[in-house]
């Protein structure tokens, strides 16, 4: 028999943020994989053309508008995609905001709140919907699932002016530490990615910097940008059967930045 742990057929996979950059990188090759597709966004012209993209492959692809900044929204947008897909197998909590300032002493509070309700809050809203949903099955017999965070490389290392960015993404990992250690008697596994310096929409302003260029991707080992598609490979491992005994770990997808 053909070893086929990846194959998604009859799996359902809901991405957050999944209409653009690491999160549209991963839930098209989910879909490739044979998963059926949610996609959360706010934007509806980006949610709009991510569908017709993830509709190329197949699969059953749902675009819904949902803020995971608003706990109403994530409730309701979690219900929906259980209600049309019939189940929801993982979950890419991915959505996310930048937000600096100039020093840490310039800092301004609404930023700070603005960056914590997306980052960590969303995060929280979407995994609590996702586990009560999983426990739900599991204690139907139905065991199974898997809940992905998007951290950051600013998670582990020192992102000056980018503190509460930075805040959030560490904080998300110690939180997805948690999920794993209590729902592992569910068979709901749960890990973080940590992205490095990755060419998305957030990047944008760096991507041009000559000096940017110079100063951090030639220390990046590979001297090139990540990209979206780089993600695909770790979003189908995790949502696959290969990751059935794989729960509380942290992957850096970085090119080998940290380390440099």
């Amino acid at each position: 028999m053909a070893y086929k742990p990846f194959d998604l057929t009859g799996k359902v996979a809901l991405v957050t943020g999944g209409n653009s950059g690491i999160g549209l990188g991963m839930a098209e090759a989910l879909a490739q994989a044979g998963a059926d597709v949610a996609i959360w966004g706010t934007n509806e012209a980006k949610n709009a053309a991510a569908t017709e993209q993830l509709k190329a492959h197949g699969r059953n692809v749902l675009a819904q508008k949902v803020d995971v900044a608003d706990e109403r929204q994530v409730a309701d947008g979690m219900r929906e995609a259980v209600a049309k897909l019939g189940r929801v197998d993982t979950v890419i909590a991915n959505a996310g905001v930048g937000g600096g300032a100039r020093s840490f002493a310039e800092f301004s509070t609404d930023t700070y709140r603005r960056v914590l309700s997306v980052n960590l809050d969303g995060v929280f809203f979407t995994f609590r919907e996702a586990c009560k949903h999983m426990v739900e099955r599991a204690e139907k017999g139905d065991r199974g699932g898997s809940l992905v965070v998007t951290s950051s490389l600013s998670a582990i290392d020192g992102a000056a002016r980018n503190e509460a960015y930075a805040s959030t993404k560490g904080a998300v990992i110690s939180m997805i530490r948690a999920i794993a250690v209590e729902h592992a008697r569910y068979g709901v596994r749960a890990n973080a990615v940590l992205p490095g310096w990755i060419a998305t929409d957030m990047t944008q302003g760096a991507q041009g910097n000559e000096k940017f260029t110079e100063q951090v991707i030639r220390r990046v080992p590979f001297r090139r940008w990540g990209e979206p598609e780089d993600f695909g490979g770790i979003a189908v491992y995790l949502a696959s059967d290969a990751s059935s005994f794989h729960t509380g770990d942290s992957f850096l997808i970085d090119g080998g930045y940290a380390i440099f």
